[in-house]
């Protein structure tokens, strides 16, 4: 029973530094997402109100309780805060915790990230959560895919797939650009309404991580989703057949569900 009790204090002080972790990365993250579609320097400063522009000084910027503590509002200007900036911190550091009690499952499904060290592949699961949820809110707000998030993934990919030393490595990488290849192909086929070369940029680089058979079952899954959607949207009149819808999210949601049960898909539907 003690030991019982230690590890469960182990787990929730574990579970409590992660979720600090992510909420503080997703700070960061909001700066981000504001900042690149802008064209502004990740680097160029201090975070600053969108509204009047003023620096945000360092007590009015902690993680979710700045938000609270300030009612939601600017200290300078007074304007409303988005609820978008402690939904995304509070989503990252969500989704850090998941990623460090998921990682056996996920690798399960991604098997050559068990070549690697625990806390290597576990790094890498976070900078794929910060990137994918940069490309999710910029896409779903924006319609764009900046490049720099799909160049920044994709070569730290190809690095980490280089240091687990596995015998899959080129095929992890036909399995990126046959995937990137097929969805330029819709886009050159619908004159680029159906389809946006940044999709097709992140399908080379979501590819590359999941390999062939689980690329398949990713695509599969993006548009099952994104066309049950895209049919809610039209049936609700809030979107009109003609109108697009960006594709970006459904990769993501598609490749998070691939990544956690890849492998019972491709068993009970695929039947491989």
């Amino acid at each position: 029973k003690l030991i019982s009790a230690g590890v469960c204090v182990r787990i929730i002080y574990m579970a409590i530094f992660i979720f600090l972790l992510g909420i503080i990365i997703g700070s960061f993250l909001n700066a981000f997402i504001y900042r690149l579609p802008k064209g502004i320097s990740i680097l160029k400063g201090r975070s600053f109100c969108p509204n009047c522009k003023k620096t945000i000084a360092w007590y009015d910027n902690i993680p979710l309780l700045s938000f609270l503590i300030l009612g939601a509002r600017c200290r300078a200007c007074k304007k409303k805060i988005s609820w978008q900036y402690p939904l995304i911190e509070f989503l990252t550091g969500l989704v850090f915790v998941l990623l460090f009690y998921l990682q056996p499952q996920i690798i399960s499904n991604l098997t050559w990230l068990g070549n690697l060290n625990p806390y290597v592949s576990l790094s890498y699961l976070f900078l794929l959560a910060f990137l994918l949820l940069a490309i999710f809110f910029i896409d779903l707000k924006h319609t764009i895919i900046p490049d720099e998030t799909i160049f920044l993934g994709f070569t730290i990919t190809f690095f980490i797939l280089i240091l687990a030393n596995f015998d899959s490595f080129y095929s992890h990488l036909l399995a990126g650009f046959s995937a990137g290849l097929f969805l330029l192909l819709l886009h050159l086929l619908t004159f680029g309404r159906g389809m946006g070369l940044g999709d097709v940029k992140l399908a080379v680089f979501l590819g590359s991580v999941l390999g062939l058979y689980n690329s398949l079952i990713w695509l599969t899954t993006s548009f099952i989703i994104g066309g049950f959607i895209g049919l809610i949207l039209i049936t609700s009149k809030k979107k009109k057949l003609k109108s697009q819808v960006p594709f970006g999210p459904f990769l993501i949601i598609g490749f998070l569900i691939t990544i956690l049960w890849g492998n019972i898909i491709k068993q009970y539907v695929f039947g491989f």
